[in-house]
């Protein structure tokens, strides 16, 4: 079984750093070959792209890793994992360094965090996406009056062609409880 994300066993250093050092000991086979770039549908947004990203969690530069946007503009495609020479979990790696920089409250991106933690919590509470209170938590939690407005064209769009509905039926409330309750025991009780 999986050691937790946070548990000491195994660390060199605890915190961040440690943490980082972990994921440095798995890249060590990257050749920085570029194909994970290269693969990437999300490299153009990126300030940073994967390689360098890698490169810098290889040299150890906590600033630059968690005060970039790359890992979170990581959509989980797999496609830097499928083609790597290496056969490196890349895409794990990454989702990692999210998980690290939520922990530890590193990541600048704030609006990318509320954006996840709005949408695990809709996830948790009906076993499914419930895209209307979602979006309505989460422009709440923004605080900013105009976000709405500015995605209301959208919004009616997507309710014009029934991709998203005001209302859906309640099936089992909660359903997904007990799976969210062991990650929580296994990774500590964050």
């Amino acid at each position: 079984m999986k050691q937790s994300l946070f548990s000491k066993e195994g660390q060199t250093e605890s915190g961040p750093a440690g943490l980082l050092q972990d994921l440095s000991r798995e890249l060590r086979a990257c050749i920085q070959c570029g194909t994970c770039t290269g693969s990437c549908p999300n490299a153009a947004a990126m300030d940073m792209t994967p390689r360098q990203l890698w490169r810098c969690v290889l040299t150890n530069r906590i600033e630059a890793v968690f005060f970039s946007r790359t890992f979170s503009l990581c959509s989980s495609c797999y496609c830097c994992t499928l083609r790597c020479p290496r056969e490196l979990p890349l895409t794990e790696i990454m989702a990692r360094l999210k998980q690290i920089s939520l922990f530890y409250g590193l990541h600048k991106e704030k609006r990318s965090d509320l954006f996840y933690h709005c949408f695990l919590d809709s996830v948790r509470r009906h076993g499914r996406i419930r895209e209307s209170e979602f979006m309505m938590i989460f422009f709440w939690q923004m605080k900013n009056p105009w976000l709405p407005v500015q995605y209301s064209s959208l919004g009616w769009q997507l309710m014009k062609r029934g991709k998203i509905h005001l209302t859906l039926p309640v099936r089992g409330e909660r359903i997904l409880e007990p799976l969210f309750q062991a990650v929580e025991r296994i990774e500590g009780g964050k």
